[in-house]
């Protein structure tokens, strides 16, 4: 159920934002451990995550909600899934390129329309239902990375590291998805920003403990990496945290599969910093791919109206 037309702009905005986002976060990664880079987006996003929830509040003056007693435990279920998912795409990363990458890890829209069913019991139109096929099929052929492929290619493919990683990385995704929605569900009062704000701030901070104190305890040496690289890691920590912030919007005011399959338009900005900011170059498969990405966000909002 679409509880405010806020979930659109967002899920743009936030597509926009997790594609700049993960470009330089990868290039934060050539120097890190997969658990540093995973941490840099919540420790250095923390500070800004905070930021904009006092700003709000300042600007919208209101009680602070009343939260539920399962809130917590959504924020943390949604915060771990997301670690999870990050660092699974870091690792898809190290075998291909960004764009295939990401392409592999998008295959959520359709695993979050399956986890949404059956843990929310959340119904999409058909058109919607098509345009997450059109989506996948559009991903998929993104993923070959411009090689012909036959059927027995393709499949010998998804079972590459690559593939397998970027896969389950779109399954924790679907879960966070799925966890900040029933955060955000837990917090009383009439504005989705404010609740928003509200599971990115506490989310964060739990997500900061958890790899933080990971990383103190397996990996001690990487936090002063991490530390050392404030310059570039601040730019990862302000772009997730405002994505996140438009996700999150989403995911409170619309149906989890429906912004995530809107939400593909990721792949778009992808292209364009795999190409522009991380010198990849852009084939014709995946010019077509792109189109049939943009057909399915099409399909996807014209069952939405």
């Amino acid at each position: 159920m679409i509880s405010s037309p806020i979930w659109l702009p967002a899920t743009l905005m936030a597509g926009g934002m997790q594609a700049w986002r993960t470009a330089v976060q990868r290039r934060v990664g050539k120097s890190l451990s997969i658990n540093g880079a995973g941490l840099v987006r919540y420790l250095y996003g923390l500070p800004f995550a905070l930021l904009m929830l006092a700003a709000y509040r300042l600007t919208f003056p209101a009680p602070f909600p009343s939260v539920g007693g399962l809130f917590l435990l959504f924020c943390l279920a949604g915060g771990l899934a997301q670690i999870i998912a990050t660092n699974l795409l870091l690792m898809a990363f190290h075998h291909r390129n960004f764009v295939v990458g990401t392409a592999y890890s998008k295959t959520e829209a359709v695993q979050s329309a399956i986890l949404s069913f059956l843990l929310m019991g959340e119904r999409l139109s058909a058109p919607s239902l098509c345009g997450i096929g059109c989506g996948v099929g559009g991903i998929m052929l993104l993923s070959t990375g411009g090689r012909r492929m036959g059927p027995l290619d393709f499949l010998k493919a998804l079972g590459q590291p690559a593939a397998l990683y970027g896969i389950a990385s779109g399954f924790f995704f679907a879960l966070t998805a799925i966890g900040i929605r029933r955060a955000a569900q837990e917090v009383g009062g009439s504005d989705p920003i404010h609740a928003a704000l509200i599971v990115l701030a506490v989310t964060v901070a739990l997500q900061t403990v958890m790899q933080g104190g990971y990383l103190l305890l397996r990996e001690s040496g990487e936090m002063r990496r991490v530390l050392a690289s404030w310059r570039v890691s601040g730019q990862v920590g302000f772009l997730s945290a405002a994505g996140s912030a438009c996700w999150f919007t989403g995911f409170a005011t619309a149906p989890v599969a429906l912004v995530r399959i809107v939400g593909q338009v990721e792949v778009a900005f992808t292209l364009v910093f795999g190409h522009f900011y991380l010198g990849e170059r852009m084939k014709r498969s995946e010019a077509v791919g792109l189109m049939l990405v943009a057909l399915g966000v099409i399909l996807a909002l014209a069952g939405a109206l």
